[in-house]
């Protein structure tokens, strides 16, 4: 899913116009990356958390030449996804699998 259609299913679920939900979801989106910026986490409940994660700089190599590269310092956006969209995500895959196995396809 993209942010596209992402977009067109909110304007299509809440009955907005497609302006209005893109500067919805645009919102979401710019609320969440500022409150990343300031180091702060997100959790969303049922869903996952963002949080920060700060790596040193390093030497590293270049896997193609093997030459000596400098890494600077960096701040990485990492995601946990939460048990509920787990369970959720996981949910009717076992009915799946069984299907498949049943069908010979599998």
């Amino acid at each position: 899913m993209t942010k596209a259609d992402l977009i067109d299913v909110v304007a299509e679920k809440l009955k907005l116009p497609r302006g209005r939900a893109e500067l919805l979801v645009g919102q979401v989106f710019e609320s969440m990356v500022d409150a990343l910026r300031r180091s702060e986490g997100i959790e969303i409940r049922g869903f996952g958390s963002f949080s920060i994660r700060e790596y040193r700089e390093y030497e590293g190599r270049n896997p193609r030449t093997g030459e000596a590269v400098h890494v600077r310092p960096k701040r990485l956006a990492f995601f946990k996804v939460g048990k509920e969209l787990r369970e959720r995500v996981n949910e009717g895959r076992d009915d799946v699998a069984a299907a498949t196995s049943v069908s010979g396809t599998g």
